[in-house]
């Protein structure tokens, strides 16, 4: 008996990279929401429900972060090879653990779109979500990504969303229209 063929739309994983609080999963729920307007199968892969439940255990060497985007790169393969548009805010902070991401998407024919969310330090810090460059300034907390930490931006993204010079919609819209020019929307 042989498989019946898929007639569902492509999947895609959407790897958005940044300094902590750049506004990666806010520009993901956002993107998340337009696209469900348009009835696509959406999945956030957040960076920290992954480390807490699919990286526990990893800590933040080069090694154990390299590791850690290696897992949420097959996971979003996975999912994206099976028809599922994968969101993936997460820092990924070297150039060499998003290649080998890509190089994966490439290898099963996947599609991957690589997003710079481009926000200043200066402004992540302002920001400060998790509170997390306070603890670095009191002491608390070292290897912060883009502070004591190298963060290599993405040389060649496919967008580059500078978040801080417009709002989360408009960013949302940019992306949601490159996805749509691509045929993934």
């Amino acid at each position: 008996m042989s498989s019946p063929i898929c007639t569902c739309r492509p999947g895609a994983t959407v790897w958005l990279t940044g300094l902590p609080s750049a506004g990666k999963s806010t520009i993901a729920r956002a993107l998340r929401d337009r696209l469900h307007a348009h009835h696509r199968r959406v999945e956030i892969l957040d960076g920290d429900e992954i480390r807490t439940f699919l990286s526990a255990g990893l800590g933040f060497s080069r090694e154990d972060r390299h590791t850690n985007v290696l897992r949420i790169g097959l996971v979003a393969e996975v999912l994206a090879r099976n028809g599922i548009t994968v969101l993936v805010p997460v820092i990924a902070p070297y150039a060499d653990s998003r290649e080998a991401v890509r190089k994966r998407h490439d290898a099963s024919d996947t599609p991957y779109v690589e997003v710079h969310v481009a926000t200043p330090v200066d402004v992540c810090s302002e920001r400060d979500v998790k509170g997390l460059y306070a603890r670095q300034a009191a002491g608390r907390l070292s290897g912060l990504t883009g502070v004591d930490d190298p963060y290599e931006p993405p040389s060649h993204p496919d967008l580059r969303i500078e978040a801080h010079r417009q709002d989360v919609q408009t960013s949302a819209a940019a992306l949601h229209a490159l996805l749509d020019e691509r045929g993934l929307a």
